[in-house]
Order: structure tokens, then C-alpha cells, then sequence
């Protein structure tokens, strides 16, 4: 049987509290964590050192929106899910019709299912 290595899931969330949970979630349910990334800055960073398989990013970072970070990862196939306090996941789906959108507060389950729903377009 060959094992699989597990997903790396990037996330990019201002809000400390918001973004330690997202991390801890996305991690207790086996999956390699990278961040969280508070700015755009550091998120892209990240992302040109090493290409995750999924990101869940907030829509508006510190320095920023995270459109043009999250269009590059879509044009090289890393599957997004947007977090977002401001915008309702219909706005986002207007310039995103192919990411998933989840609203703030989120329960961790619902983050989950996001991130398993994307491993099945990855």
C-alpha cells in the first residue's frame, strides 16, 4: 500500500485569534500547517519558497487584499478557500466562481469539510 504524504495547507488570517485556530483545526485533522500569515507580504513569501496543496485565506490581510496572491495559486493549481469577515461568499464568487468561500465565524467542522472538499479537485 502506498502512503500518501500528507496535504501542506497554507493560511493567511490578520486576526491572531482567528488564525491560531484556523492553524490548530487544519492541523489536528492531519494536515501539514504553514502559518498563520498575518500580511500579504510574508503569505507570498511563504508561497514563492514552497507551494502548498490548499490555502485558506482571509480576504483582506494586514497590507492588504489577497486577490492577486490567490489568482497566481489558482493559476498554478493550488486549490483556495477564502475566510472572510467583510464579504458574503456570493461577493467573492463573482471574481472567484471555482474557490469556496467560508464566512467568519466559521465552526472548525465546516473548515474541515472545506479543506476535504478541495483535496477532491487537487
Amino acid at each position: 500500500m502506498v502512503q500518501s504524504k500528507p496535504l501542506r495547507v497554507l493560511v493567511a488570517e490578520d486576526e491572531a485569534i482567528i488564525g491560531i485556530d484556523l492553524c490548530d483545526t487544519v492541523s489536528e485533522a492531519g494536515y501539514i500547517v504553514e502559518g498563520p500569515f498575518v500580511d500579504l507580504s510574508s503569505a507570498m513569501l511563504a508561497y514563492q519558497k514552497s507551494k502548498p496543496d490548499i490555502a485558506i485565506l482571509d480576504v483582506q490581510l494586514g497590507d492588504g487584499i489577497v486577490y492577486p496572491l490567490a489568482e497566481q495559486m489558482m493559476a498554478e493549481d493550488v486549490q483556495v478557500i477564502f475566510h472572510s469577515g467583510q464579504l458574503t461568499p456570493d461577493e467573492v464568487a463573482i471574481r472567484f466562481p471555482r474557490a469556496q468561500t467560508l464566512s467568519k465565524p466559521c465552526p472548525p467542522a465546516e473548515v474541515i469539510h472545506s479543506v476535504e472538499r478541495a483535496i477532491q479537485y487537487n
